[in-house]
């Protein structure tokens, strides 16, 4: 042993390791510098982009006060006030676009707005809003609106029309008045942008991979509703976790200790690990001893302690994918549906409303159990997006709908589990007019899932109101009865109830109700009058009492049953009928649209009363589509929901349609069971349901299309149609195999001129659909 060594001082390490050691340290000292000088780049990328972000705040709110200032000069103006004045709102409008060189538009409406709501999609739900929060604030109002098949900045002013009362000017300016300031703005390359209006990007520049964190640095633009966003990268952590300071002290303090083993050429003492039979007391720090020791180490604990935790829970994971279905959205209570998910779900809503430049929107409820907190839920997402909510409470689904044109929303959401037993419950959602379906309804749940969802900087308004007597007002204005006519209104315990009966009675019904007390338990029958086990009472009551007809509603109203005096059951294809002849002897020629599973003799009775047939996919949401794509007068489906758009509003309404149709046959000499029994009719089933396998009705649907369209097919006869599901029309009847968008079922109907054909028929697809399905009761 070494005399250094038996004494225990330092050992000293000599050769060619110091020299390899000294670059080793020089190399960590450029990595900890290099990591310190990009930290202190992108924080300054960060302080220059919000310095470019205030200047473009600055700039825009002077825009935006010019703007609104220059409206407010003109409209004082002797010219254009004494136009006003007279009434003539012509004149005015033409002197203030001559007043403002480069006004693109200038249009005076009076406060009713009623020649804006005549068609509120072709004249923008975006400008109506505008307009709206002009005369409700007596200000002037600047908002980017879709106008003249692009953005625009549009300005709207409250005046007076003279003779003609209160009215609302509205001037159109090309965009670039607002946002023109973006252009002497330089935004940092890594940076990024945005002038948002709700959830819209009005314009953007740099990084748009940033957009979606944004709304941290957004500052608003005074009060008008729009908002500057901005963001930069992540500033990327050096190693071990430390900052631009401490990874650049680090550097140094690597860089003396390799200058100072240079320039000691091997005389600095390192202490090196000892053997084992060593003692403790004279052991000295390893170099990674030493680099651990270096100041800011807790830095690094830190870092490996948040990687180790567990990342925040995401939104999306808290709902389930499977109850956003085709044409809404429906779950278990308690299970797939609480009041933080209707949080959720309201604040997706409201983020797709603010998306459109859209605020207002009308809820309410029918009379499931689940009502109330759901609604609840509903409405503080709905406000925490930005959105003015007016709760009408207790409502059928089609007052609701209603609701939404009467208090001028545009915009609504029915919390119903509609005919689905008493612990389901879910959302029936319209968008500007629009009926939410397919990938609209998928979209909701993507911003779930992802977190994009808007947080208003200020909730929403609140309000309360009540339609039910306006909307029963709205009907009995149109709808009166020639003469009296006895019915039972059956609703099933659903909310359809509430109305029923004041409704019929004030167009001029004697009305015996049935159920009509709101009971979210249905402890009579299960309120969906599509199947025929559900009307027994009805029909049982309509002979007790000796009425003319009976009518069924489902548990929110928006669809219709009918039974006659004898107790047989009037199918919705056949009330289809009865409804298209009376249409169209008011509109020659007008399409009347109806589902796969309807009649086939609907389409000869359409032709021959006039009208043009047309045959679409099941689904209230589709058809609404439909009818808007095709501007069709009239449309229904087998399950009882009937859309007039005559004299309505083009939404399914089972009340409605019960009032049209007591109105038909109370203008007929003949009872209501004869002008019934005129209707072509056939031998025919109910809707059957074959359950399957969740997941696999469309896929099973799919291969029963493929097995028919073979060579040599049995249905080499028939006329397919495969727009939903598989349709197949013999000359004799017709039979047809759908998957059901909203449960694990397949849904089929057979129809023909006699038992024979419709046993034959069946057998066919019965044939077809039994190795699909093998051991299974098909029940037909």
């Amino acid at each position: 042993m070494s005399k250094a060594k038996a004494e225990g001082r330092p050992q000293w390490t000599t050769g060619r390791s110091v020299p390899l050691l000294a670059v080793l340290l020089v190399l960590l000292a450029v990595w900890f510098g290099w990591s310190g000088v990009r930290q202190w780049r992108q924080a300054a990328v960060g302080a220059e982009l919000e310095q470019s972000r205030d200047r473009v705040v600055e700039g825009l709110q002077t825009a935006l006060t010019g703007q609104l200032g220059k409206m407010a000069t003109l409209l004082k103006t002797e010219r254009v006030a004494s136009a006003l004045a007279s009434g003539n709102a012509q004149a005015a409008a033409v002197a203030i676009r001559e007043g403002w060189p480069g006004v693109e538009d200038v249009q005076i409406l009076t406060a009713d707005l009623d020649a804006a709501y005549a068609d509120p999609k072709a004249f923008g739900y975006s400008r109506l809003a505008l307009l709206e929060a002009a005369i409700a604030d007596d200000a002037s109002v600047a908002r980017v609106v879709r106008d003249a098949g692009g953005q625009r900045l549009g300005l709207a002013a409250a005046v007076d029309l003279g003779p003609q009362g209160p009215a609302v000017v509205y001037i159109r300016q090309p965009l670039l008045r607002l946002t023109g300031v973006f252009d002497q703005v330089a935004v940092p390359g890594d940076g990024y942008l945005a002038l948002r209006q709700g959830s819209h990007n009005v314009v953007e520049q740099g990084s748009r991979e940033l957009s979606g964190g944004a709304e941290a640095l957004a500052r608003p633009i005074g009060r008008s509703g729009l908002r500057l966003s901005a963001a930069v990268p992540d500033i990327d952590p050096g190693p071990l976790g430390l900052g631009a300071i401490p990874s650049a002290i680090v550097a140094v303090l690597l860089l003396l200790i390799a200058v100072l083993l240079v320039l000691g050429k091997g005389k600095v003492p390192l202490p090196r690990r000892r053997g084992a039979a060593e003692s403790a007391t004279d052991a000295g720090p390893t170099l990674s001893e030493s680099l651990a020791q270096v100041p800011l180490a807790a830095a690094a604990v830190e870092r490996v302690d948040d990687a180790a935790a567990p990342p925040p829970s995401v939104p999306g994971e808290e709902v389930a994918a499977g109850i956003f279905r085709a044409y809404d959205i429906r779950g278990v209570v308690g299970r797939e549906l609480t009041p933080k998910v209707a949080a959720l779900i309201g604040q997706a809503i409201g983020s797709v409303l603010q998306v459109q430049g859209l605020r207002d929107i009308v809820v309410g409820r029918d009379g499931r159990l689940s009502g109330p907190e759901l609604t609840a839920g509903l409405i503080e997402g709905l406000r925490r997006a930005g959105c003015n909510v007016t709760d009408i409470g207790l409502a059928p689904t089609p007052v609701v709908y209603f609701a939404s044109y009467h208090l001028r929303a545009g915009s609504c959401v029915a919390v119903t589990g509609s005919h689905n037993p008493p612990d389901y419950n879910g959302f029936k959602i319209v968008v500007g007019g629009e009926t939410l379906s397919g990938d609209a309804i998928t979209e909701l749940y993507h911003r779930i899932r992802d977190g994009q969802l808007h947080v208003a900087s200020e909730p929403g308004s609140f309000q309360t109101r009540e339609v039910n007597a306006d909307y029963i007002q709205r009907i009995a204005d149109d709808v009166q009865l020639d003469r009296p006519l006895k019915v039972v209104a059956d609703a099933g315990n659903g909310v359809a109830g509430e109305l029923a009966q004041p409704l019929l009675e004030a167009i001029g019904a004697e009305v015996i109700p049935l159920y009509c007390d709101v009971d979210g338990t249905f402890p009579n029958h299960h309120p969906d009058p599509s199947d025929p086990d559900n009307l027994e009472d009805l029909i049982q009551t309509v002979k007790r009492f000796d009425a003319d007809l009976g009518l069924a509603f489902d548990g929110d109203g928006d669809r219709l049953g009918v039974v006659t005096r004898e107790g047989k059951i009037i199918y919705a294809d056949r009330l289809l009928m009865l409804f298209a002849a009376d249409v169209l002897m008011r509109n020659p020629g007008a399409l009347v649209i109806y589902d796969v599973k309807c009649s086939g003799k609907l389409s000869d009775y359409v032709l021959r009363n006039g009208g043009s047939p047309l045959m679409w996919k099941t689904g209230h949401s589709l058809m609404k589509a439909k009818m808007r794509e095709t501007d069709a007068e009239l449309a229904g489906e087998m399950s009882g929901h009937f859309f007039f758009k005559e004299r309505w509003f083009g939404f399914d309404d089972g009340l409605y349609a019960a009032a049209r149709l007591l109105e038909i046959l109370a203008q007929r000499e003949e009872t209501p069971s004869e002008v019934l029994d005129e209707l072509p009719d056939s031998v025919s089933t109910p809707e059957l349901k074959v359950p399957v396998d969740a997941g696999t009705p469309h896929a099973l649907v799919s291969l029963f299309v493929s097995s028919v369209q073979v060579e040599d097919s049995p249905f080499a006869g028939a006329r397919l149609s495969t727009i939903d599901g598989l349709r197949a029309d013999f000359p004799d009847g017709w039979g047809l195999v759908r998957a059901s968008n909203t449960t694990p079922v397949l849904v089929l109907r057979f129809e023909a001129d006699d038992e024979a054909a419709l046993e034959r028929i069946k057998d066919l697809f019965r044939a077809q659909l039994q190795p699909l399905l093998p051991g299974a009761e098909l029940g037909f």
